[in-house]
């Protein structure tokens, strides 16, 4: 019984000198034995009496509440991390039965990823991953995407020769895709003079426009008007200053680099974005995962969504990865679909084709609701966004 007693004093003990924060629940359920162990040697010596069970009742109780109070710390601490948790990641992808079963399925997958390393200009990576893998992926591949990471990397240093090269013999077909490419190597090439150039270069960037944008001159009037009128503001303090500040840029070449690269893809009759990229960005970025959760609470609350060309919640995607219009009619307060498009008015004002018929009085004569111009409802035009 002296040896109960003692451990039963020495933990009293520990827990008055901690009162400061509260004892460890270790601790406190070896009080709990300790106190047992105590009152049970003194039923067993014949010393208990009835105040000893009450005390026992009362101090057990005591425990057992402030085990209680420390569970519920716990369990909130729990709860509260599982949340941060569930919002830091996002929900786990959807689930479907095997897709690559065959050699052919496993073939594709692989040549996928080697082109992958090779459109990258992950080359080491994607040699050794042919050789492991066994693709098959011919020289001229190779030495196409070489051509297009020297190209690339040559705009990024500031030299557009190489890509102007290239421009010069694909020239019909990037016409024919309608491209702005060439004309902003060439804008890239005569900013270069105005911009990189201290003091500014004006004679030789006046001499090259002469010499190259006569023939964008109908495609791009105002943007050819801007780059010449520019010269006024010079020297660049000033010109950053100016309504023409956007032009003055240090990053001349940074548009320019995926867009080189979606052309010459584009040449080879590859799509203008990685797939592998568009994956990782789609599935990684948790649009499947969102689009998962939805089905799965309306599955849980059987309820259906009736529009075949909408979703009932926003997807989180990357800009260059929403491929259909966006946009809210001002007056019905509707989405555009294809069936029901934006249309803009003659004084500039985008409506929805609906509201726009509604909006019609006889003659075909549109009153616009945002200022006081009236137009012909058939001049109206397509908007894509």
């Amino acid at each position: 019984m002296d040896a109960a007693l003692k451990e039963l004093a020495k933990l009293e003990k520990l827990t008055a000198d901690g009162k400061a924060k509260s004892p460890p629940i270790d601790h406190t359920l070896d009080m709990l034995l300790a106190t047992l162990r105590a009152e049970r040697e003194r039923i067993q010596s014949g010393s208990a009496s009835s105040e000893t069970f009450e005390g026992l009742a009362t101090k057990i109780e005591g425990l057992k509440k402030d085990l209680d109070e420390r569970q519920k710390e716990i369990y909130n601490s729990v709860s509260r991390y599982g949340k941060a948790l569930d919002k830091k990641f996002p929900n786990s992808l959807p689930t479907f039965s095997p897709l690559f079963t065959s050699d052919k399925a496993f073939q594709a997958l692989d040549r996928t990823v080697a082109l992958h390393f090779l459109r990258t200009g992950q080359f080491t990576t994607a040699e050794t991953f042919i050789e492991e893998a066994g693709v098959n992926v011919s020289e001229e591949t190779r030495t196409l995407f070489l051509d297009l990471h020297r190209i690339v990397t040559a705009l990024k240093a500031g030299d557009i020769d190489p890509a102007l090269e290239w421009v010069k013999w694909n020239r019909d077909f990037l016409h024919a895709r309608q491209s702005p490419l060439e004309f902003q190597l060439h804008r890239a090439r005569y900013l270069h003079f105005l911009i990189e150039c201290q003091p500014p270069d004006v004679p030789s960037a006046v001499a090259y426009a002469k010499a190259n944008f006569g023939c964008f001159y109908s495609q791009n009037e105002s943007e050819i008007m801007r780059l010449m009128a520019c010269i006024v503001y010079l020297p660049l303090a000033r010109l950053r200053a100016s309504p023409y500040a956007d032009l003055a840029s240090p990053n001349l070449y940074t548009d320019i680099d995926p867009m080189f690269a979606r052309e010459y893809c584009a040449s080879l009759g590859m799509s203008r974005q990685i797939p592998l990229k568009v994956v990782g960005d789609i599935g990684g970025g948790g649009a499947l995962a969102r689009i998962e959760k939805g089905r799965k609470l309306m599955r849980e609350r059987k309820s259906e969504w009736s529009q075949t060309d909408e979703l009932p919640i926003e997807i989180p995607l990357p800009a260059e990865n929403r491929y259909h219009s966006i946009f809210a009619c001002p007056v019905s307060k509707e989405q555009s679909t294809e069936q029901n498009p934006p249309m803009m008015m003659e004084c500039g004002h985008v409506v929805i084709k609906d509201s726009l018929q509604k909006l019609s009085k006889s003659g075909g004569r549109v009153k616009c609701p945002y200022c006081p111009v009236e137009s012909q409802a058939g001049n109206a035009l397509l908007v894509r966004f």
